[in-house]
């Protein structure tokens, strides 16, 4: 632990000790961290992920718990305040057993004075967490009125009476526990005299190489001072001898900027980053400025309204995904970790994350990345899937969260939209209470969008606001889920409703900025956290491990549709995957291809909180699963893809270009027979237009035998390539023959495994699979007769010399096959 009392700051990080305020259970707690985690490392509770232990460790939530740990202060003269954020959730802070903050808030930054509690020499501070199940049960009945939560997502009650994230009472793809602990700043500080309360940055007259970024500090003391101020952009300082009153004094000083270095998002331009710093004489403030500007465009056309962001005065498809909490558990997070998270999405050729509204509003280095990597982020408030009250003490506890993360993170570039909440309008037709007084819980709702606007308007005016996801538009309360004319949209129609993958293609979405398909999370993965015995869909185990009401169901009757069931357990696992990777490809190759109508493709979702099935490309821990691999090839820049006609007569290759150059593409296509001979059709060549999809070459269906494939690899200009197949009809209807895949395996010489995989058949969707944790540099990827391919498998950690890691292999043919 840090203390430098002598500094003003003493760092509260490390070791604290927990206990239950019933005194039945001890432990020495990491903070910041949570609960369950000290719980498990004492072995007071089993691995909450492994197995059914979900069951066991319910009883954690239902308790109140106290931390504590002592801190010597030898010199008390001053003022001192304490600095608290991430505190989950409802919790006292005793100082000396004095009450010095009553906190109900995940969101918000609390800095309680405290200097009427310290003493000179050791103090005791002690905070204790009420049961976030107890304090919803007493919000609750305190309303007015009953707010009705989604049940089928959280099976913990009245989690939206907290300020609190809602996946943490469960979801369909959560582990249900209510987590409670500190994960951020905890520290003890001496105000002498002032300290930086915000930094907000505004960026005016971008125009004729010119910029001018204003910068406004608001400075807080508790008595009128003299205090120096510096302000510095990339080396150029300024100092401010500042009269500061008591309370809060702003402070601005604007930079004249000439010949601008702009940021773009991934794949436009440069990722240009200027550092500010705002000091005082005891503290300093840094935040990475990327100079930009963004518009949304909703301009009126035949089909409706357009939705499409302008970053620097050029629109940008928006290729990307949906982010939720790196853990269910805060200690099993790390920053590097999320680092190969946020990597792996700009890998796969990403430029934009939606932080979903039912997890955290994520830390400043967070963003930072984003800034780093050309990820812009569509940044919800944290509100999903519930109702919520309107009461005024509610209100203005989101009022003052809305202000603290708006004022904290307005000034990432990577941050273009902020919109309201997750799917709050829809909710109002999912409960009984409000489809019985609909006027009642749509009245509610608007309060709670408006105080939320008001809030963005109010700290950061030139943000860009939407109310909710899905919209339509503006004050419009209509379905969003299946009206495709106007604003964002959710499709879950094929998942959700069980309609084919095809059905993709009948919809032509302005903005999809959720659509997803579940899949099993790998083989290495489940048996991190089930036996051998529990290797079954149906087991229990796997069964818990599935949080989507029907989904286990869903992924093997979408099996039956279109493929050959698989022989086994491990090659059902893999067969989920690579049907998952299908649905997503459809629906994002055809949605490409109607550009500029559709201008953005945010599939469900990036990741995993835990070891469950679900919808994310990435598997729990970071491994890539096989629609990963998709992703890479089918958000390229510049692809090529196959979209059959309405009436199915025809086969178009459709060419999109999302870069600024006109890029010329040239196509071989090929008949690849059950044999895996390629046979030659013909080769074709076009020009796609900058920031453009076009057609490159129609086919007549007839040209594909019935017991054939369409196949393809293109190459253009600008050094892209790729290479693809389309079936029509379903794999199930091809009698395969055998691959008959090799494989051998050779050290670099730099801790990497190169692999060659042959083939001597014809080998679709080709899936290799280790133990031991790493990256390949490609998979699920097909093979001809008499081709091979070779594959560096960089393992995540340091191999001991003279270690070979064990493949499997995976291909259709093997799949299904007996032999």
């Amino acid at each position: 632990m840090n203390q430098n009392a002598t500094s003003g700051v003493i760092d509260l990080h490390g070791e604290w000790q927990l206990a239950s305020v019933d005194g039945d259970h001890q432990a020495a707690i990491t903070l910041p961290g949570d609960v369950h985690s000290a719980l498990h490392a004492a072995g007071l509770i089993p691995d909450p992920y492994f197995g059914r232990n979900e069951e066991a460790v319910q009883w954690v939530a239902e308790r109140d718990w106290a931390v504590e740990r002592q801190v010597v202060v030898p010199d008390i003269s001053g003022s001192w305040y304490l600095d608290i954020d991430y505190l989950d959730t409802v919790a006292v802070v005793f100082v000396n057993d004095v009450p010095v903050l009553s906190a109900d808030n995940c969101f918000r930054r609390y800095r309680p004075d405290v200097s009427h509690a310290l003493q000179p020499g050791e103090n005791t501070i002690r905070i204790v967490f009420h049961s976030s199940i107890t304090a919803g049960a007493e919000r609750q009945a305190r309303q007015p009125f009953y707010i009705p939560y989604s049940t089928a997502n959280s099976p913990i009650p009245n989690g939206n009476m907290l300020r609190k994230p809602q996946c943490h009472f469960g979801w369909d793809w959560n582990i249900a526990i209510a987590p409670l602990g500190i994960y951020g700043t905890l520290a003890l500080k001496k105000l002498d005299p002032a300290r930086i309360e915000h930094v907000e940055t505004e960026q005016l007259h971008h125009a004729d190489g010119h910029v001018e970024l204003k910068v406004t500090a608001t400075i807080h003391s508790v008595e009128p001072a003299v205090v120096p101020v510096h302000f510095d952009l990339d080396g150029e300082r300024v100092r401010l001898d500042v009269g500061i009153a008591a309370g809060e004094t702003k402070v601005v000083h604007v930079f004249e900027i000439e010949n601008p270095r702009l940021w773009w998002p991934a794949g436009s331009g440069e990722q240009a980053l200027y550092a500010l710093t705002v000091d005082l004489p005891t503290e300093s403030v840094t935040r990475q400025i990327g100079l930009r500007t963004v518009e949304l465009i909703t301009d009126p056309d035949e089909a409706g309204s357009r939705f499409a962001l302008k970053v620097n005065g050029r629109e940008i498809f928006c290729r990307g995904a949906n982010w939720i909490p790196a853990d269910a558990l805060f200690s099993r997070s790390s920053e590097e970790k999320t680092t190969d998270l946020l990597q792996s999405a700009a890998d796969a050729h990403m430029n934009m994350i939606r932080i979903w509204g039912g997890g955290f509003y994520e830390a400043d280095w967070f963003y930072d990345l984003c800034d780093r990597l050309g990820l812009m982020v569509w940044q919800d408030f944290m509100f999903a899937c519930n109702l919520y009250p309107c009461t005024e003490d509610f209100l203005d506890n989101v009022a003052h969260e809305v202000e603290y993360q708006v004022k904290r993170l307005s000034s990432h570039a990577s941050i273009v939209i902020w919109c309201g909440d997750n799917e709050l309008v829809g909710a109002l037709t999912w409960f009984k209470e409000s489809i019985d007084n609909r006027d009642r819980y749509l009245v509610a709702y608007d309060r709670l969008n408006r105080v939320i606007e008001q809030g963005v308007k109010k700290s950061f005016p030139q943000g860009i606001w939407w109310p909710s996801s899905p919209a339509s538009g503006y004050l419009d309360y209509g379905d969003a889920w299946h009206a495709d004319g106007s604003g964002d949209m959710h499709y879950w129609s094929v998942w959700h409703e069980n309609k084919s993958f095809d059905n993709y293609r009948t919809i032509k979405p302005r903005f999809c900025s959720e659509f997803g398909f579940q899949s099993y999370t790998s083989l290495p993965v489940i048996e991190s956290f089930a036996d051998k015995t529990d290797m079954n869909i149906a087991s229990p185990v796997i069964e818990l491990h599935q949080k989507n009401a029907g989904g286990n169901e869903r992924i093997a009757g979408t099996m039956f549709r279109y493929f050959r069931f698989p022989k086994d357990f491990a090659n059902f696992v893999y067969l989920s995957q690579i049907q998952q990777g299908l649905a997503i490809k459809t629906a994002v190759e055809y949605w490409r291809s109607l550009k500029p109508h559709c201008m953005g493709t945010i599939y469900w979702q990036l990741n995993d909180t835990w070891p469950v099935a679900s919808w994310s490309s990435l598997d729990y821990g970071g491994s890539w699963k096989a629609m990963h691999y998709m992703v890479r090839r089918f958000f390229q820049p510049v692809a090529v893809a196959a979209i059959p006609s309405e009436d199915g007569a025809s086969i178009a290759l459709s060419m999109v270009n999302d870069t600024l150059a006109t890029v010329t593409i040239d196509a071989n296509l090929f008949v690849l027979t059950l044999s895996g001979e390629r046979i030659p059709l013909k080769s074709v060549q076009g020009d796609c237009g900058p920031d453009a999809a076009d057609v490159l070459v129609t086919l007549d269906a007839n040209e594909i035998p019935a017991d054939g494939l369409l196949a393809w690899n293109f190459s253009a200009s600008n050094g892209m390539s790729g290479e693809g197949h389309f079936i029509n009809g379903t794999y199930k209807a091809l009698d395969l023959e055998p691959s008959r895949l090799e494989t051998s395996v050779t050290p670099t010489g730099d801790g990497a495994f190169e692999v060659t995989v042959s083939a001597r058949g014809l080998a679709l969707f080709v899936m290799l699979e280790s133990a031991t944790p790493g990256r390949y540099s490609d998979n699920a990827f097909d093979l001809s007769a008499g081709e091979s391919c070779r594959i560096i498998f960089t393992p995540e950690t340091a191999l001991p010399a003279g270690t070979v890691p064990d493949f499997r292999i995976y291909d259709l043919y093997s799949c299904q096959s007996a032999d």
